[in-house]
């Protein structure tokens, strides 16, 4: 989470919930006045996100939004400065895709277990559009790629 520490953000996006460990995680690095959305395609696992991030205390506003992140990313309003993909790995692409026009030069994309997911390496890393580099985390690892 030193991504947080050095970014300072104020809008995070997280893509792929689950129970919530992620999203407690970067938002006990966030200050009070930060916003993370974090998106569940599963309501009960959901549900299970949103009681273990209540009991987390942590300091800024969560919404944890149910529903396919390729549905509910494009109505999302404003721009990020941080965006987590840790969901299906065949649609890495895709989500990044769908959430670029929301981000900003010197937004920060982190996705993980980035080894399954080929087509969205290559994007990040060739398009021009992103300075990218893979930080090793054990038998995975994260790409970290800033907007340019």
């Amino acid at each position: 989470m030193r991504i947080i520490r050095e970014v300072e953000p104020k809008r995070v996006l997280e893509v792929g919930t689950l129970i919530g460990y992620s999203a407690i995680l970067m938002g006990k690095e966030l200050d009070s006045n930060a916003r993370l959305i974090t998106i569940e395609i599963d309501p009960t696992v959901a549900k299970i996100a949103v009681n273990n991030i209540r009991r987390a205390e942590i300091p800024p506003t969560v919404e944890v939004l149910v529903g396919d992140a390729i549905e509910v990313i494009p109505k999302l309003e404003g721009e990020f400065d941080i965006v987590f993909i840790d969901a299906d790995k065949w649609q890495y692409l895709e989500y990044l895709q769908l959430v670029e026009d929301k981000l900003h030069k010197g937004s920060v994309v982190v996705a993980d277990n980035v080894e399954q997911a080929p087509s969205y390496l290559d994007y990040v890393k060739y398009s021009g559009k992103y300075l990218s580099k893979y930080i090793s985390a054990g038998w995975s690892g994260l790409e970290v790629s800033v907007k340019l």
